[in-house]
């Protein structure tokens, strides 16, 4: 931490209060913290409530939320969707060797995720134009808007509320905490899906039976269930260099770019590579798309739940190495985690 030569010169006795050191002594002085602190209380409450009141309206102008309440099948579907995701996230949170972090903590974040998603849906639909420029354009969208926004935005879940708080004590945690974020994201974007999926093939509010409903949305859940854990995996990897920074503070900016950087390079990639290889598949060698499609998305997140798998266990070498356990060298190898070349 940088100093002011007055204060790294001078004696350790002499009081350097509002010359070169500041600490809240007077009236105004504790009159400004409380302004400050509740200053930022405000904007927490507010960002938070103008999330809530965007998801509300993606439900009742969407119809998503009739729906729900007249189909409980349809909840069932969303429920299976994210089994994937949630096995994923259950593994990155058994796998933080230091401690267990708080359910309230926990879920909490994930219902920031759920929140914050309408945000990532906002600018998405705003900037959706950016498609429409020829040849490059669906690309420009996903790797200038979709990545860093959607990633973004699940890491403001995580920044907002476990990133201050004593029990995130380690680097693991924030991705803990960003596999959880993504798990919320992953949940209401498979719900969005799921019921305009429904309202597309013709299962309308309120008509047929709750079989007929899980007939008519096995396809789309199937697909969703699919989609679910790269929401994890790239808010995991973003998650783990915002836990990183809050141990790095006098690096903490580039170490938070770096995490957003690939959270955001992995999930465009997917976006682009997922609508043209099934395509590309049928065309050259035959292969029916939805088969070309699910082949691509195992490989493609096996690949990098493999690369954020190994980080987790090399951050667990780490932790047992300076409690003086015996650790696997192999596992501990800088190389094998990580993106740089």
């Amino acid at each position: 931490m940088e100093r002011d030569p007055v204060e790294a010169r001078a004696d350790d006795g002499l009081d350097l209060y509002d010359v070169s050191t500041w600490e809240p002594r007077t009236t105004i002085d504790r009159l400004s913290v409380g302004i400050y602190n509740g200053a930022l209380t405000l904007g927490r409450v507010v960002f938070v409530l103008v999330a809530l009141l965007i998801i509300l309206a993606q439900f009742v102008l969407g119809g998503i939320g009739a729906l729900f309440s007249t189909q409980p099948g349809a909840v069932a579907l969303v429920a299976l969707s994210v089994v994937p995701a949630l096995a994923l996230f259950a593994y990155v949170y058994s796998a933080d060797v230091t401690s267990s972090e708080p359910l309230e903590l926990v879920v909490g974040t994930f219902v920031l995720g759920i929140l914050f998603a309408g945000f990532a849906a906002v600018v998405n639909t705003t900037l959706g134009g950016l498609q429409g420029v020829p040849i490059v354009g669906l690309f420009l969208f996903f790797f200038l808007v979709v990545g860093p926004v959607e990633e973004t935005v699940k890491l403001l879940a995580v920044r907002l509320l476990p990133y201050r708080h004593e029990s995130f004590d380690a680097v693991i945690d924030g991705a803990v905490y960003g596999a959880a974020a993504g798990l919320g994201f992953a949940t209401i974007e498979n719900a969005l899906y799921i019921s305009r999926g429904l309202t597309m093939s013709g299962q309308v509010v309120g008509g047929g039976g709750v079989g007929e409903l899980i007939g008519m949305g096995a396809g789309i859940t199937a697909l969703r269930a699919l989609a679910g854990p790269g929401h994890v995996i790239y808010s995991a990897f973003a998650g783990y260099y915002l836990g990183l920074a809050k141990f790095n503070p006098d690096r903490s900016g580039p170490i938070v770019v770096k995490g957003l950087l690939i959270a955001s390079l992995i999930h465009a990639t997917y976006n682009s590579l997922v609508s043209i290889v099934p395509g590309v598949a049928n065309a050259l060698f035959g292969v029916a798309p939805i088969v070309a499609f699910f082949g691509f998305v195992v490989v493609f997140d096996g690949v990098f739940g493999y690369i954020l798998y190994r980080k987790l266990k090399r951050y667990a070498a780490a932790y047992h190495a300076s409690r003086g356990d015996e650790i696997d060298e192999a596992t501990f190898s800088p190389e094998v985690a990580e993106f740089d070349g």
